[in-house]
């Protein structure tokens, strides 16, 4: 296959995965990213920017080091699960972070941020 060719298939196959994250994580939180994003809320931004990121750093990593299209695939998934896991954990352990978030509390939208970012990152490390 073509060097083009492969180039395409990931990409394409990374777009859709990213896309579907994105559309998975903002069916699991429990508030409108979307809607808040539109009306300013930069905590929102800041939470589904950070979670956004971290996923991507493990797609990135698993490109970039898997040279089989299914096993990038396995990762993208593994990698899925285990930002929605990071969620849940901070959903939970900061009792309150998703009102804060929706009332537009940028500390806290960045800390969920900045946690799903720092967790992608040590998961795309452990890939290598």
């Amino acid at each position: 296959m073509s060097p083009a060719v492969v180039y395409l298939a990931y990409l394409a196959s990374a777009l859709v995965l990213l896309w579907g994250f994105v559309a998975v994580y903002t069916r699991v939180t429990h508030f409108d990213e979307w809607q808040l994003i539109h009306e300013g809320n930069v905590a929102a931004a800041l939470s589904l920017g950070g979670a956004t990121l971290g996923f991507s750093c493990t797609l990135a990593t698993s490109i970039a080091l898997h040279a089989g299209w299914l096993m990038f695939l396995v990762w993208a998934v593994v990698a899925m699960v285990i930002q929605l896991m990071a969620y849940a954990v901070m959903a939970r352990g900061l009792p309150g972070i998703n009102k804060a978030i929706h009332e537009g509390n940028a500390a806290m939208g960045g800390t969920m941020g900045f946690t799903s970012l720092a967790v992608g990152i040590v998961n795309a490390a452990c890939l290598t």
